[in-house]
């Protein structure tokens, strides 16, 4: 290995020490361990030690073809020094500065939507609603309106119709009201056997069905 390719490693070691520094912060705020299981900080440890350990091993095939030696290791002691001693508070200032302004923006997305999105929508579908409950009511009013003209209407039409049969049954001999009574009663009896037949059958029909 060439003096330039061990200068090249050394100084990617170093970022890397200080990329792990970093990673561990970042890490650390999102995880929020004391409010986690024991077994889902496990399974995020252990992930999360094996994509830093890819992404440094991926780092030293870039730069020495993946030559593994003694002052790599060293190299990111002295990075991960380097992040705690000059750029750990700066860098967790950046992350929390950062991280306020996504959640702000994701707020002022959220009500610019409701505001401009969803509000508009409900304003326009309470307005074709109002706008059907008062057609519906108005039509409600029309056909009452119009019912009640039509049985006027009729009543006016057949007062007088009424009026001139009763006048006309007061001149039917009697032995013809007696004949016409006599089949009216029948005919009504006939529609009352009717009726119980026909409940008679319902009853049949539902302990049919009982069965």
């Amino acid at each position: 290995m060439s003096l330039t390719t061990q200068f090249y490693t050394m100084m990617a070691m170093i970022g890397m020490g200080s990329w792990l520094g970093a990673a561990l912060d970042t890490y650390g705020r999102f995880l929020k361990r004391p409010t986690r299981a024991h077994w889902v900080v496990f399974i995020n440890d252990l992930l999360f030690w094996l994509f830093q350990g890819l992404i440094i091993f991926y780092t030293l095939l870039l730069v020495n073809e993946g030559e593994l030696r003694f002052y790599v290791f060293i190299a990111l002691l002295c990075g991960y020094a380097a992040y705690q001693s000059i750029l750990k508070e700066w860098y967790n200032k950046g992350l929390e500065v950062f991280i306020q302004f996504i959640i702000g923006t994701y707020r002022f997305l959220a009500k610019a939507f409701h505001l401009f999105i969803i509000r508009p929508i409900m304003a326009i579908f309470q307005a074709i609603l109002v706008l059907l409950l008062g057609i519906y009511n108005f039509v409600l009013i029309l056909l009452n309106m119009i019912l009640k003209i039509v049985l006027v209407l009729l009543k006016i039409v057949f007062t007088p119709v009424k009026w001139i049969g009763l006048l006309i049954w007061n001149f039917v001999p009697k032995k013809i009201k007696r004949f016409c009574e006599k089949y009216f009663y029948k005919l009504a009896g006939f529609f009352q056997h009717a009726q119980n037949i026909k409940h008679i059958i319902y009853k049949l029909w539902k302990k049919i069905k009982k069965s």
